[in-house]
């Protein structure tokens, strides 16, 4: 057992849940077959719950940061790749921290409040390296708290995520990475609730973050809301196949300190005029240069499953690595993410080296599966 635990846990304790390591943290995989919110259980039923209905997960394990003072947003923007200048206050933005030789340290949330109220969520094992790399030359009028069990993060997310709001009396229609601050009307006892239109499954659907103390009531709320509607609690193993099935990229995958940002597909949130973040310099070379691998989607033309460290090869020759693969619940077939010489372009076939067994795939165009989050 991990030492950390989300406030949930023993919810998830009696509720039967499977359970697993996530960041140092003992957080759910699936659900069991006949939970209270309605069987069937496990990963493909969650899976589908999402892609259908609607299902909520416990994300608390996420690290949470907070950065107050003056000229927070001109220093937090100095140091992440993406630019949080281009979006107004009430926003999120995903964005990347990177090390001096342009790899991942983490990729992240940032809700900007004010220009001098930041709120961070970065991954569970990358907070402290985080908050460590932000505190680091920080100005002194800054302060940059470490809220890691101040907040919980619960995910509520599917096509009927919005009905389930507003059954609650939430009315919700701002447009996805936009947030509001408030309270559940009728359950005011809840406290302050942060709501924002994020999530990483690729529907449309909310992200709530209570006070840690508070986070299983709002549990409780939301289970009981989301029951007329046919929903599911959900555990991180279908939330690993949806974030797939959209071609998502996960730390310690396909972003880490010794993959590039600009070679992991995530290119898109890196603005390379700004004035300065941290690893540009060697970003800029590496541009300059040409990148020798690239983030690409692979699907399987067998009956193969892509699976984290397997060979990528063309006639024989290995040409990537799967960073991650799975079997996907919605299409019924193995897909996956892939470095990949950038020479491969989509259409192409190519063999994955399945334990010693050769399997085709071809490189397809991600996401797999249509994206609902707007």
């Amino acid at each position: 057992m991990s030492e950390l635990k989300s406030p949930l846990f023993e919810w998830h304790v009696e509720t039967g849940a499977k359970l697993a390591d996530f960041g140092g943290w003992d957080m759910p995989i699936e659900y069991p077959q006949g939970s209270r919110v309605g069987a069937p259980g496990g990963v493909i039923a969650e899976h589908t719950a999402v892609r259908e209905r609607v299902g909520l997960f416990d994300v608390s394990h996420l690290g949470k940061i907070e950065v107050k003072g003056e000229g927070a947003l001109a220093y937090i923007n100095s140091i992440l790749t993406n630019d949080l200048i281009k979006i107004e206050n009430g926003s999120a933005q995903y964005n990347l921290i990177c090390n001096a030789d342009g790899g991942v340290i983490d990729d992240l949330i940032v809700y900007r409040r004010s220009e001098s109220d930041l709120f961070l969520i970065p991954n569970a094992a990358n907070c402290a390296d985080v908050l460590q790399a932000l505190q680091d030359g920080a100005p002194a009028s800054l302060k940059i708290t470490d809220a890691h069990q101040k907040y919980g993060v619960l995910a509520l997310q599917g096509p009927k995520s919005r009905d389930v709001l507003a059954s609650l009396g939430i009315t919700i229609d701002f447009d996805y990475m936009a947030f509001t601050d408030g309270l559940i009307p009728g359950h005011e006892e809840l406290g302050p609730v942060i709501i924002c239109r994020t999530g990483y499954t690729g529907e449309y659907g909310f992200e709530l973050v209570p006070l840690w103390e508070k986070s299983e009531a709002l549990w409780e709320v939301l289970l009981d809301a989301m029951a007329p509607f046919d929903g599911r609690v959900c555990g991180l193993g279908s939330r690993d196949t949806l974030r797939t099935e959209m071609g998502y990229p996960l730390h310690g995958h396909e972003l880490s300190t010794e993959i590039a940002a600009i070679e992991a597909g995530a290119a898109w949130a890196v603005v390379l005029d700004k004035d300065a973040f941290h690893g540009k310099k060697a970003l800029l070379s590496l541009k300059e240069a040409g990148i020798t691998r690239q983030l690409r989607a692979i699907k399987s033309l067998d009956r193969g499953i892509p699976r984290a460290g397997m060979s990528v090869l063309k006639d024989g020759i290995v040409v990537g690595e799967i960073t991650s693969g799975t079997f996907s619940p919605t299409l019924k077939v193995g897909i996956g993410l892939a470095l990949i010489d950038p020479r491969m372009k989509v259409g192409d076939h190519l063999e994955i080296d399945v334990r010693g067994r050769i399997s085709e795939v071809e490189i397809v165009k991600a996401p797999f599966v249509a994206s609902h989050v707007r």
